[in-house]
């Protein structure tokens, strides 16, 4: 089992049978430690633990740049945003009864 401690760059790599006595322990150290665990099976990756809080602290951020500010999807959002505050629900549109 190779072990690299102390970067959060560094992986450790561990073989599947070794993850499954260890999975508590290996859990915490991604989880606290901000670790990375490699999970492998006859030398060969097959999963990856990293920390939740390093996949999503891109969110769409990471997105930023993959459309052009001119780009068409932008007149069409801001068409359906302008229909949607002309938009009078359907729960509105009936017909009230008169009371006799």
């Amino acid at each position: 089992m190779g072990a690299t401690f102390g970067t959060r760059e560094a992986a450790q790599f561990v073989n599947v049978a070794e993850a499954k006595k260890r999975f508590s322990d290996l859990l915490g150290r991604v989880a606290y430690g901000g670790e990375t665990v490699v999970i492998t099976r006859r030398g060969r990756a097959m999963a990856k633990l990293v920390p939740l809080a390093a996949e999503a602290s891109e969110g769409l951020a990471a997105v930023r740049g993959w459309l052009d500010e001119d780009d068409p999807l932008f007149a069409s959002l801001d068409a359906v945003v302008a229909a949607r505050s002309r938009h009078r629900p359907r729960v509105y549109r009936r017909r009230r009864r008169k009371d006799s």
